[in-house]
Order: C-alpha cells, then structure tokens, then sequence
C-alpha cells in the first residue's frame, strides 16, 4: 500500500482521501481546519502539524486546494520537502500556467507532477465517482492511475502538464452554461403558470437530458442552494476559462456571457450558495425573486 500525503481537506478533498484510507493507503493528512483533520482520522487517516509533516516519507502527495496561490504556497513547500521520485498529484483547479510552472519547479528536484483536477461536485467526490482529466508523462499517469481508480470512475490521460486544466476550464464552462440555461428554463416554466416539476422531468428524458438535470432540478426547484461547489468559486474558473481562450486565441462568447452571469451572482452576495443559485440571479432581471 501507497504512503501518501494529503494536503487539502475541505468539501471534495475530505471525502477523497477518507477513500484512500478506506482503501488500505497509509494517508497523513494536513489542513488548517481542526473538524477537517478530526475526519481525516476518523476515515483512518492520520492529521500531520504542517505540510512538512504531511509530506514526510510520502511516495504520492496529492493537493486539493481552492486556487492558484494556493497551490503555489503549498507545493513551493511540498518541493521543498520532498525527495527524488516523489509523485505530486495536483487535484486544484487552476491556470494551466500554474500547473505547468509547477511540474517545472519540481523537476528541478527529481519530483515528478501530474495535474489532475476533477468534475462531479461533493457527490461525486462522497462517491469516488468523480471524472479526473490527467495532465503529465504517460508513464506517471500509469502509477497514479490504481489512486485515481479509488477516486473516479472516469479518469482519463488529455495531454502533457497543464492539459487537465485545460480541460477543466472546458467542463466549467459547460457546466456554468448548463446551470443558466436550467435557471431560465425554470423561470419561463413557472412564470407561464406551467408545473415546473413535470416539465423539467419531460426535459430530463429528452435531447435536452444532462447530469445537471439529473442530479440538481428537484434541488433547483425547491431553492435549495446549499453548496456543493459554491459560487465563489465558480466565479474563479470563469476567469480561468476566459484567460485560457485568450491564450489560445479564440472567441468564446458564451463563455463571456456566462463569466458575466456567475459574477453577477457574486455580486449579489450568494458567493457562498451553491452554483445552481445562479436561478436567484435569473429570478432578479426577470422581476421574479
């Protein structure tokens, strides 16, 4: 079994490396939450003081953490605590510069790094049943690959460092744009005096069927926004998406006006609600809150 350190313990990453102990994995874990670390070893884990700690005898480090800064402060730790062979798997959502900076720094070291940020909300996380988008070498994808089995159920190699981000910035733009389109489908359903409820199961079954509608429409309907990824920090993945068109030198409208949507939900003061809240910004330029 895999020694591994765990840095990041929050929403999805609680629940990610309970998985990994559950699973026989020697996990040590380190957050600044005390409840955090308290879970971790309730799972079977076990809670390190500092990075440092957590990174100590480690073969795997595995970061889950909120965003770019982030990440750089910890893996700038992680490098420095490291020994030669090391496997750094970064599971944040960031710049794909960032990832890219990152495997450089620590190949300096002999530290090896795979970006490989993860779609499927708190659910999927509780349920190892995440879709992981892997950048990095094809043969360090092959070791983390059994890890990543006990995470996902969709875990895919897309490219060289940075190339999972990419993605991820794909899948968050989608997502964001799905959300606003169920939003206004909803306001249009109840607004005609037509049962939301019936029409959306008749959406769910037809060309218009997705996961969002799936998992999220009864929750939507019931203006239950309690977060499984809030909007926060959806708001930060726009600005990746729309830094990343930029880079790639392309046009990407919807991503704008959907950019323009989550912010404006921000600015309402629901940073903290779930990304299906973006209904209550719907609900607000149609009159209807």
């Amino acid at each position: 079994m895999t020694k591994i350190g765990f840095i990041g313990l929050g929403i999805m990453g609680s629940p990610m490396a309970g998985h990994l102990a559950a699973a026989g994995h020697t996990v040590t874990g380190f957050d600044l939450s005390a409840p955090a670390l308290a879970r971790l070893v309730e799972a079977g884990g076990q809670r390190a003081a500092d990075v440092a700690e957590a990174v100590a005898g480690a073969e795997v480090v595995i970061t889950m953490l909120p965003q770019d800064e982030h990440v750089e402060a910890v893996t700038t730790e992680v490098i420095a605590a490291g020994g030669d062979g090391l496997l750094l798997i970064d599971m944040s959502t960031i710049r794909p510069e960032t990832s890219i900076a990152v495997a450089n720094s620590a190949a300096h070291k002999g530290i090896r790094v795979l970006d490989a940020p993860v779609s499927g909300g708190e659910a999927g996380a509780k349920n190892a049943a995440l879709s992981i988008m892997v950048g990095g070498s094809d043969a360090d994808f092959a070791q983390a690959r059994p890890l990543l089995e006990k995470l996902g159920k969709t875990i895919v190699h897309v490219g060289p460092h940075g190339a999972g981000q990419v993605v991820k910035a794909a899948n968050q733009l989608v997502v964001g744009g799905i959300y606003a389109l169920v939003s206004e489908a909803i306001v249009l359903l109840e607004a005609s005096g037509v049962d939301a409820h019936a029409g959306m199961d008749v959406l769910a079954g037809g060309l218009a069927a997705n996961r969002i509608l799936d998992l999220k429409r009864e929750s939507m309907i019931a203006r239950d926004f309690r977060p499984g990824f809030r909007i926060d920090l959806h708001h930060k993945d726009m600005g990746i998406v729309q830094a990343a068109a930029r880079q790639a030198d392309v046009a990407l409208p919807m991503a704008g006006l959907t950019a323009q949507l989550v912010a404006a939900a921000r600015a309402m003061g629901h940073g903290s609600l779930d990304h299906s809240a973006l209904l209550k910004v719907v609900e607000t330029l149609s009159g209807r809150e």
